[in-house]
C-alpha cells in the first residue's frame, strides 16, 4: 500500500524547500500537481524526474480513482501551486479517500504564507483563526467579517488584489477603522511587502497604490470591549449605508460592534436616512 505524501512547496523563492521534501518528490511513484507547469519548474530546478499528473479544483473528483489506483502501486506526492496542499487548495477529498482506502497519509511540512505573514505581522501569535479566502460577494464577505467583531484572536485570510480595497472598506464598516491589520503581499518574492497599520490606514494606502500579487491579511483581534461614542456609531452607520446595508441589518451589526443597544442604533440609523 502506497503512502500519500502532502508535500509543501515554495510560496515564491524556490530555495524555500526542505531536503526531505526534495527526497520525497524524487522517490515518489508519481506527483499529483495542481498546476503541472508550475511544478515542472521546481522539478527542473532540482533535477527531479518523476511522472506528473494534474490534480486541481476542476478535476479533483474525477481524478480520485486514478490517484487511488496509483497508490495501490506505490507512493504518490501531492503538491499545490505553492505552500501546503489541502490548505485553501485541493487535497481534502483525496486525503479522506486515501485514509478510507487504508493508505498512510503523511505531511511533509515547509513554506506557508499564512504562518509567514502571521509571525512577521507584529500582531499576537499565541492564538489565531484562519478564514481561507474571503468570500467574493460583498454580503457574504461582510457576514464573514462580522464573526470577527468580538473575536480576540488574530485572524488570517487570503484576498485577491482586485478585491482588496472593497474588502478593506467592508472591514472598516464591520470592525472599525482602528482595528490593527497587516497586509502581506508577494511573500518571499522579489517585491515582498508587509504593510502594518490600522484598517483605515491600509484602505487609504491601497486606494492610491493598488496592490499586486498574492495577498495575506493578518487582522488583529478585538480589544477589550468599550462602548463607542456617538460620533463613531454614526460614522459606522454612514459606512453601512454607503454599502447598501438595510437599516435594520446595519443597526444589528453596529450594535454588536459598538456595545450600544440595537434600538438606539436603529433610531440613529433612521435619523440619518
Amino acid at each position: 500500500m502506497g503512502t500519500l505524501f502532502l508535500v509543501a512547496t515554495p510560496i515564491g523563492n524556490l530555495e524555500d524547500i526542505t531536503l526531505r521534501a526534495l527526497r520525497t518528490l524524487g522517490e515518489a511513484g508519481c506527483i499529483a500537481a495542481e498546476d503541472t507547469r508550475q511544478t515542472r519548474k521546481l522539478l527542473e530546478r532540482y533535477q527531479i524526474r518523476v511522472p506528473l499528473i494534474s490534480y486541481h479544483e476542476h478535476n479533483k473528483l474525477a481524478r480520485l480513482k486514478d490517484v487511488l489506483a496509483r497508490l495501490g502501486q506505490g507512493d504518490v506526492a501531492l503538491v499545490s501551486d505553492a505552500g501546503t496542499p489541502g490548505l485553501s487548495d485541493p487535497g481534502y477529498e483525496l486525503v479522506h479517500a486515501a485514509l478510507e482506502a487504508g493508505h498512510r497519509v503523511q505531511a511533509i511540512p515547509g513554506a506557508s504564507a499564512p504562518i509567514a505573514a502571521l509571525v512577521s505581522s507584529g500582531l499576537p501569535t499565541d492564538a489565531f483563526v484562519f478564514l481561507g479566502y474571503l468570500p467574493r460577494r460583498a454580503s457574504e464577505r461582510r457576514s464573514a467579517l462580522q464573526t470577527l467583531a468580538t473575536e480576540r484572536r488574530t485572524a488570517l485570510a487570503f484576498e485577491v488584489p482586485h478585491r482588496l480595497v472593497q474588502a478593506l472598506a467592508d472591514m472598516q464598516a464591520v470592525l472599525g477603522a482602528e482595528r490593527k491589520l497587516a497586509v502581506a503581499r508577494e511573500l518571499t518574492k522579489l517585491h515582498e511587502e508587509i504593510f502594518r497599520g490600522t484598517v483605515a490606514e491600509a484602505r487609504t494606502r491601497f486606494e492610491t497604490q493598488p496592490a499586486l500579487g498574492e495577498i495575506t491579511l493578518v487582522i488583529g483581534g478585538a480589544t477589550e470591549a468599550r462602548q463607542w461614542d456617538e460620533a463613531r456609531v454614526r460614522l459606522a452607520l454612514t459606512e453601512q449605508q454607503r454599502l447598501g446595508t438595510p437599516p435594520s441589518e446595519a443597526a444589528r451589526r453596529v450594535a454588536e460592534a459598538s456595545g450600544w443597544p440595537r434600538r438606539q442604533v436603529y433610531r440613529l440609523a433612521m435619523e440619518s436616512k
